[in-house]
C-alpha cells in the first residue's frame, strides 16, 4: 500500500472515531437524563452545551489549522478525545455532563474541520469529491455502528464500556495519524476568513447553503418526530428500535452512495451535483407526509421480523428516508469539494471549511423552532412542506446567482 493511500486511511479512521462518538452519545443522552434525574430544562442544556461550544470553536480551530501544522492540531484533538471519553465515565451530576458535552462539541468541530481540510489538501482537484465522499462514508458507517454498539453495550454493562471503546478508537486514530500522516507544511498568516468571506464562489455557495441548512435540519428532525410521536399528535408511534431503523436508512444509503457520487461530481461538475442533490432532496421531503396513504393504497406489509406489527406507513417511510440519503449524497461531497477548492493553494482550506460550518449554523438553530411553530399552528406535515420548499428555493437562488455571476457554463465547469 503506497504512502498516499495510508495517509487517507489514517484520516478515514479519524472520521470513524468522531462519527462513532457523536451517535453513541445521541443514543445515551436520554439514559443519562434518567440516571441523573435531569429536568427538561437540563436536558436542553445537554444539547446546548454541545452546540454552543461548536459555534464558538469554529473560527479559532480553523485559524489554528491554517496557521500551524494541521497534523499537530489534529493530534492534539485526538488526545483531547481520549480525555473527553474518560470524563464521560466519571460524570456524576447534570452540570458535569453539560461541561463534558461542551468538550465534545469542541472535539466534534475540530476533528471535522481538520480531517476534511487534510483530505482536501491531499487529494488532487480531479479526485477531491471522491475522497471526501469516502471520508464521509466512514463517518456514516461509524454512526450506524455507534447506535448498535452503544445500545447493546449499555443494555449489557452500562455506560462505562461504551466510553472505553470510544477512547480506544481515539487512541487508534492518534496512532494512525502519528505513524502515517505526513506533516503539513502549509502556513497561512493573517486571518483567512476576511478574504474567504468575500470570495465570489463561496458567496455563491452560501446563497444555497444558508437555506439548505433549514431544509435538512427541519426534515431530519421531523422524520424522527413523525415516526416516534403518538398517533394522537399526528405521529406513527413507532418504538425506539423502529425509529432507529428508519433514521438509519438515510445514513446507510448516504454511506453507500457518497464515494460514487463524489467521483461523478469530479467528472461532470460539482455545482451540477449540488443543484441536482438539493432539488431531489426537496422533492423527496415533500412526500414524507404521504407515506401512510401510500402504504395503505399499496397494501404494504404490516409485520416484520424482530420489529413486530407496524402500520402500513413503515415501508414507504423507510424507502423515502433512504431516498433522502441518496439525494443528499449527490450534494454533500460536491459541496465540500467546492469549499476545499477555494481554500487550497495557500488560501486557507481549514478556514474555508470554517466558513462552510458558520453558514450552516443560523439555519440549523432556526429550523427546530420553526418546525415546532409550524406543527403547533398548521400540523406536522407542514414541517416537511416548508423544509422541502427551503431546499428548492435554495437551489433556485443558487442557480440564479451562479449563472449571473459566473455564466451558464459554470454549472458544469466548477
Amino acid at each position: 500500500m503506497n504512502r498516499d493511500r495510508l495517509q487517507f486511511y489514517a484520516l478515514y479512521v479519524t472520521r470513524f472515531a468522531g462519527g462513532f462518538g457523536f451517535s453513541a452519545l445521541a443514543l445515551l443522552l436520554p439514559k443519562y437524563a434518567n440516571e441523573l434525574g435531569a429536568s427538561g430544562l437540563m436536558l436542553g442544556l445537554f444539547f446546548t452545551g454541545f452546540t454552543a461550544t461548536q459555534a464558538v470553536a469554529v473560527v479559532p480551530l480553523a485559524w489554528a489549522g491554517d496557521r500551524y501544522d494541521k497534523r499537530d492540531v489534529l493530534l492534539g484533538l485526538l488526545g483531547f478525545g481520549v480525555v473527553v471519553s474518560g470524563a464521560f465515565v466519571v460524570v456524576d451530576s447534570s452540570w458535569e455532563l453539560v461541561a463534558v458535552r461542551g468538550g465534545q462539541g469542541i472535539l466534534a468541530t475540530g476533528m471535522g474541520l481538520l480531517s476534511l481540510a487534510l483530505v482536501g489538501e491531499l487529494a488532487t482537484k480531479e479526485t477531491r469529491a471522491n475522497h471526501i465522499g469516502k471520508a464521509n462514508s466512514w463517518r456514516f458507517a461509524a454512526s450506524l455502528l455507534g447506535f448498535a454498539a452503544a445500545g447493546g453495550l449499555y443494555d449489557l454493562y452500562g455506560f462505562e464500556p461504551v466510553f472505553y471503546l470510544l477512547g480506544a478508537q481515539f487512541v487508534v486514530a492518534f496512532a494512525a495519524v502519528w505513524l502515517f500522516l505526513d506533516a503539513d507544511d502549509t502556513r497561512i498568516r493573517g486571518f483567512p476568513f476576511s478574504d474567504l468571506a468575500v470570495n465570489r464562489r463561496i458567496l455563491t455557495l452560501t446563497s444555497f447553503r444558508s437555506q439548505y441548512a433549514v431544509a435538512v435540519t427541519l426534515v431530519r428532525s421531523w422524520v424522527s418526530v413523525f415516526a416516534g410521536l403518538t398517533v394522537a399528535e399526528g405521529g406513527l408511534a413507532y418504538s425506539g428500535a423502529v425509529v432507529a431503523v428508519v433514521l438509519g436508512a438515510e445514513k446507510f444509503t448516504n454511506m453507500l452512495c457518497q464515494p460514487y457520487t463524489g467521483s461523478l461530481s469530479d467528472r461532470y461538475g460539482r455545482s451540477l451535483f449540488v443543484a441536482v442533490g438539493g432539488t431531489a432532496y426537496g422533492l423527496v421531503a415533500l412526500t414524507v407526509p404521504f407515506t401512510p396513504a401510500v402504504g395503505a393504497a399499496l397494501g404494504a406489509p404490516t409485520s416484520f421480523p424482530l420489529l413486530g406489527s407496524l402500520s402500513p406507513a413503515f415501508l414507504p417511510l423507510l424507502v423515502v428516508n433512504g431516498l433522502l440519503g441518496v439525494a443528499d449524497s449527490f450534494r454533500e461531497p460536491a459541496s465540500m469539494a467546492l469549499f476545499a477548492d477555494e481554500g487550497s493553494d495557500g488560501v486557507g482550506v481549514a478556514s474555508s471549511f470554517g466558513v462552510r460550518e458558520l453558514v450552516w449554523r443560523p439555519g440549523s438553530v432556526l429550523a427546530p423552532m420553526l418546525g415546532g411553530a409550524l406543527m403547533s399552528q398548521f400540523g406536522m406535515e407542514w414541517a416537511f412542506y416548508v423544509g422541502g420548499a427551503f431546499a428548492l428555493t435554495g437551489v433556485a437562488t443558487f442557480l440564479g446567482v451562479l449563472t449571473h455571476s459566473h455564466g451558464r457554463d459554470a454549472l458544469t465547469e466548477w
